[in-house]
């Protein structure tokens, strides 16, 4: 998910997760024909901060190996300075508003402070540290006091008012027409229209939410970090892999607890060593340290936090004149009201909880037949969901890995399928600089051997580095601006002790790495003048679906076959491996169905919410408990994808939007029906996809680009056949 910055810099705080992608965009721009916004200070050339002037490397890349902590204070402060003066200048002319003369000269404007933002706040997401941290607890009110002294500027307001007033007369082309429309709407979401009085409570509001927002995207790091188990012997492990156990024992060893091992948790509620560990107690105490995050008392307590959040939230979107935040937050995504999504996540719960119920029968089974003298509880659920995969379906899924090396996934599967569909190139850089060793470089070629974009790809887990998968984007396509697009994927990949051993994926991160690179692609296929539409700059709600359609490619038999190859053999994946790869697909979707369903609940109940109605910080879980019960989906053995406490989607971009991954996996189940119906892996129908839909950004409205690609509305009917929801 992203936002265009520098003018929703205040979003930006708190970069989700979450989610897929980032909440940061980039407008950098280059020397532009004389505007009013020229007229104010410029920087001293002279100066050593990095951000002071435009990179000069490569397609304007970060400098990172200039870029130090000390240059990111002086850089914003100077930036919103710059930035300010530019803002002021556009608003208090005498000559009439023009598109040239006020809208244009916004999007060029800020490009110092996007600089910077851009890089820092990718920064605190992928290898952050105490004085970034630290940087960010200072900006963030700052930063939203600069968006609101643009927002609630009366007189820049006007401007844009009177444009939108004479848009019908003003012989536009679309985009441009647009671009009025949707600034007009931005600046009225933010309050423009609203007495000085509720813009000062406004300005209060927000600048509370910003410090509020950063200090619990902090907390949850630092709590994922402070909650991990420590377990005392190697026969406590068994079950999990020797890599994993000593990738256990050097955490745990730089932690200066030698002899003793260290599993590492994951931003879910679920974590992955519940699959593989034999040993009953230890899983409870893994799944029960995960869940306790936030939640726990001590100084990374969420729940004061998060129920002042809700509580201005609520305020504020009564001050809006909305009836709750939800209301506000989805006015424009493609659900558009509170309603539809209800009725959508109400229609799909009851099936996926009884299907989560089938499969809980079939585990018990296994228990019972085992011996096991217990009931199935949620620590239980992916060791013995495994046990029963293999006695179904004669798989079980450690024996995928070996055949999914991490380089070939992503050079024979990943790029191999965008050189299919979309006919692009890679090939790696290893001449500009990364701010982490892990962290790779590729230029991509269009098909005529032109440059396409810069793709940065960074796989690896670790403390610095916040949990999920996510996109970011350092520059944005725009035409206007003469840029093209610079983008990154990030995933949480544990990192292999020996820098001899392959790093070797399960299924679900192969997925994950084909999903991101699909927001990749959104980014690098971007093909529009103003940078405010560039790229992911879409729904939240639309921002997932190119990205889950990417996802088709993983198992699609052409390129499977080409990356699923052992790492020591060469060897393809046996055809019948593979069959049962496909086969089963459908497997356990009533569990993961309902634990996603569980966690978009608990966010719209959250921001659904009067301000008098949301809990105290003692009775959330109390709230949280009855609000999963009224939806029929608290499951004991099924919980959320994420507790309200550690779920930083909802205080991040994705705030009433969680729902956003289903909504969007409509249009995606829709899409691959599409690509089967017409011939499925081609150049014809990538180039289709890309043309009419991947390349408009946010350009044209999201349903409408839907329609000019699929030539009819959206069917739900795929997606419920993929869920097993029928």
């Amino acid at each position: 998910m992203k936002t265009t910055l520098p003018l929703a810099l205040s979003t930006a705080l708190a970069l989700t997760l979450a989610g897929c992608s980032e909440t940061d965009t980039n407008q950098v721009a280059e020397s532009a024909p004389a505007t009013p916004a020229e007229t104010v200070m410029t920087t001293n050339p002279t100066e050593s901060n990095p951000f002071f002037a435009e990179s000069p490397l490569y397609m304007q890349y970060p400098q990172f190996d200039k870029i130090e902590d000390a240059h990111y204070a002086p850089a914003f402060e100077l930036g919103m300075t710059e930035h300010l003066a530019e803002i002021e200048a556009i608003a208090n002319q005498t000559e009439a508003p023009t598109l040239d003369n006020t809208l244009i000269p916004m999007e060029r404007s800020g490009q110092l402070l996007t600089r910077v933002a851009t890089v820092f706040f990718a920064m605190t997401s992928a290898n952050t540290n105490d004085e970034l941290e630290k940087i960010r607890s200072e900006m963030a009110p700052k930063l939203a006091a600069h968006t609101d002294k643009i927002r609630l500027n009366s007189n820049l307001f006007a401007r844009v008012q009177a444009l939108y007033e004479q848009r019908d007369s003003l012989e536009l082309d679309p985009e441009s027409y647009r671009l009025i429309e949707e600034s007009y709407k931005d600046f009225v979401r933010a309050g423009a229209q609203l007495s000085d009085a509720d813009k000062e409570k406004l300005k209060g509001m927000n600048s509370e939410l910003a410090s509020l927002q950063t200090k619990f995207s902090q907390n949850v790091l630092n709590e994922v970090n402070a909650s991990a188990v420590v377990v005392d012997s190697h026969e406590e492990l068994a079950g999990m892999s020797e890599t994993k156990i000593e990738a256990a024992a050097k955490a745990a060893k730089e932690k200066e607890m030698d002899g003793k091992y260290l599993i590492a948790l994951l931003n879910t509620s679920q974590q992955p060593p519940l699959a593989d560990l034999e040993d009953r107690a230890l899983r409870q105490r893994i799944m029960e340290a995960s869940l306790a995050r936030g939640s726990r008392g001590g100084e990374f307590d969420n729940r004061e936090i998060l129920t002042r959040v809700a509580k201005i939230r609520a305020e504020r979107a009564q001050l809006m004149g909305y009836p709750n935040h939800a209301a506000y937050g989805l006015e424009n995504q493609t659900a558009r009201t509170t309603q539809a999504v209800n009725e959508r996540l109400a229609s799909l719960a009851p099936p996926a909880a009884a299907n989560a119920m089938r499969e809980a029968a079939d585990i018990q089974t296994i228990i019972d037949a085992e011996g096991g003298d217990f009931k199935l509880a949620s620590w239980d659920w992916d060791f013995y969901a495994e046990k029963v995969r293999m006695e179904r379906y004669n798989f079980d899924a450690a024996q995928l890995r070996p055949y999914f090396e991490m380089n070939n996934v992503l050079e024979k599967g990943v790029f191999f399928a965008a050189e299919k569909v979309f006919g692009i190139t890679f090939k790696e850089r290893h001449d500009l600089p990364v701010y982490q060793e892990d962290v790779r470089v590729f230029e991509v070629f269009e098909a005529d051997g032109s440059t396409l974009a810069l793709f940065l790809m960074d796989p690896y887990a670790r403390p610095s580095k916040r949990g999920g998968a996510w996109m970011n984007s350092y520059v944005d396509q725009s035409h206007l601006t003469g840029n093209k697009p610079v983008v990154a994927n990030h995933l949480n990949i544990t990192k292999p002790v020996s820098a001899d051993e392959p790093t070797l994926l399960t299924f679900d991160e192969v997925t994950t790495m084909f999903h991101e690179f699909g927001h990749a692609l959104h980014g690098m296929f971007s093909n529009v003048k103003y940078p405010g539409f560039s790229g992911t700059s879409v729904p939240r709600d639309f921002v997932e679906y190119p990205s889950q359609v990417n996802e088709m490619w993983s198992t699609w038999p052409e390129i499977l076959e080409n990356y699923a190859v052992h790492y020591q053999t060469g060897e393809a994946m046996p055809r019948e491996l593979l069959d049962k790869v496909l086969e089963t697909r459908k497997y356990n979707q009533g569990y993961s169905t309902t634990e996603y369903l569980a966690a978009s609940i608990l966010d719209q109940k959250w921001h659904q919410l009067l301000p008098e109605e949301v809990p105290t910080a003692e009775g959330l879980l109390d709230f949280e408990a009855k609000t999963l019960q009224d939806a029929g989906v608290a499951l004991e053995m099924v919980p959320p994808r994420y507790r309200s406490t550690y779920f930083s989607h909802i205080i991040g971009g994705y705030s009433a939007g969680y729902y956003a991954y289903i909504w969007s996996e409509v249009l995606d189940a829709d899409t691959v029906e599409w690509f089967k119906d017409n011939g499925g892996l081609s150049r014809e129908n990538g180039d289709h996809f890309r043309q009419t839909l991947l390349s408009r950004g946010g350009a044209v409205d999201a349903m409408e680009l839907f329609r000019n690609f699929r030539g009819a509305d959206p069917d739900i009917q795929p997606l419920l056949d993929r869920r097993g929801l029928n």
